[in-house]
């Protein structure tokens, strides 16, 4: 079961990381749960950071 879970919310950092790099806005959240909304919004920061600091364009 927690296997499960971490995939889950990994896998919601990394669609986060992807949408930060494409350049889609925060507010585009697909997720409602808590859990999984943090670790998505997480890997958009993550990712604006990246391409801030010139990694990505």
């Amino acid at each position: 079961m927690r296997r499960q879970k971490r995939d889950r919310l990994g896998r919601a950092h990394s669609n986060g990381y992807q949408a930060g790099l494409s350049g889609r806005n925060k507010e585009n959240c697909p997720y409602q749960n808590n859990d999984a909304r943090s670790e998505w919004l997480g890997g958009w920061r993550e990712a604006m950071t990246d391409r801030n600091s010139g990694l990505f364009k």
